[in-house]
């Protein structure tokens, strides 16, 4: 995929995206850009302070990192592009945000499913951290969990000492997260 600031900011002036989240002062513009007949998803710090345009290089490259490691996950949307050293694109994935309100419309498979894709993520060393939030962890079309936002995710080599040692440790977060996700979705 070739999206490059360029076509990025050609895509916002002729309308041919859709704002999903506007950045605070320390956060990027996410923003849905149609690409290659493709809607993506892009996290952009262009718009931000010099001080957090001077930080964004190291914090894009860092969830760049986790997404890499997370490569062919089946809950985890596709990396396509850096796009320069404050930007990046992932392919979209729509899905509806956890909460209470889905309790009875989730499959059955919905948690169990979860569990696993949660597992997986830790298998490959990656701890996101902030699964609690409900933005970060989606219900697809069909079911199916989608797990975004690794911008507080950290990142091991696995079978080395921070996978041993910390990312256990740093699990127990990610857990509690799927703790309030089944109490939150189990069926009455």
């Amino acid at each position: 995929m070739s999206l490059s600031r360029e076509a990025l900011v050609r895509a916002r002036v002729e309308n041919r995206t859709e704002l999903l989240s506007r950045g605070g002062s320390g956060n990027p513009d996410v923003v849905r850009v149609r690409q290659d007949g493709r809607d993506v998803v892009v996290k952009d710090f262009s718009e931000r302070g010099p001080w957090v345009r001077r930080i964004a290089p190291w914090l894009v490259a860092r969830e760049v990192r986790a997404y890499r490691q997370l490569a062919d996950h089946p809950s985890v949307p596709r990396l396509l592009a850096r796009i320069d050293r404050l930007a990046f694109a992932v392919e979209y994935r729509p899905g509806e945000i956890l909460g209470p309100h889905l309790a009875r419309r989730v499959p059955s498979t919905f948690l169990p499913e979860l569990r696993r894709a949660v597992d997986e993520m830790h298998a490959r060393g990656v701890v996101h951290l902030d699964l609690r939030h409900r933005s970060n962890t989606l219900a697809d079309a069909d079911g199916h969990p989608v797990l975004i936002d690794f911008a507080s995710a950290l990142c091991f080599r696995p079978g080395g000492w921070g996978a041993r040692w910390l990312l256990p440790l740093l699990a127990r977060l990610d857990r509690r997260a799927l703790e309030k996700w089944e109490r939150q979705l189990a069926p009455s």
